[in-house]
């Protein structure tokens, strides 16, 4: 790889690394937006758990500590806080009575439907000059990112 390739790589690289960084800010602020929206006591870290019951449906603390690579303590606290606001149900395991499940409540599924909808609302109008191909296009190139950076099996 000549230096001038090589150069304009890194330089590349650089560029990626502060839009990500932009890119991530703007998470961080979405994510508070929404979770207010959804219920004032609501944090923005309990709402990406939520939002991930309301999507996967029922399942132990366990897994969802799993599944979001989080501490199951720091799960346990949250989930007993989302509890406590009444955006999450428990039940018994059906598979193993000794064991609980926990579910975004039917209120939680139904706000984040709709703090969703907004927000899709909002950037499509944000986003109103893009083509349909050019969005396509840029949702495949963010996945293809994140699966070449997602280092789980």
């Amino acid at each position: 790889m000549s230096t001038a390739t090589r150069t304009g790589r890194v330089e590349s690289l650089r560029l990626l690394e502060h839009e990500v960084s932009v890119m991530l800010r703007r998470i961080r602020r979405v994510l508070a937006e929404r979770a207010r929206a959804v219920h004032p006591e609501l944090q923005s870290g309990s709402y990406l758990m939520l939002a991930y019951l309301a999507d996967l449906g029922a399942m132990r603390a366990s897994a969802i500590a799993d599944g979001l690579c989080l501490d199951k303590g720091a799960v346990s606290r949250q989930l007993q806080h989302l509890e406590e606001i009444g955006l999450v149900d428990r039940a018994p395991d059906p598979e193993d009575r000794r064991a609980t499940l926990v579910s975004a409540s039917a209120d939680a599924v139904h706000r984040i439907g709709e703090v969703a909808s907004e927000r899709r609302r909002w950037l499509d109008d944000r986003m109103g000059d893009w083509s349909d191909d050019d969005l396509a296009s840029f949702a495949a190139q963010l996945g293809r990112y994140n699966a070449t950076l997602d280092d789980r099996p």
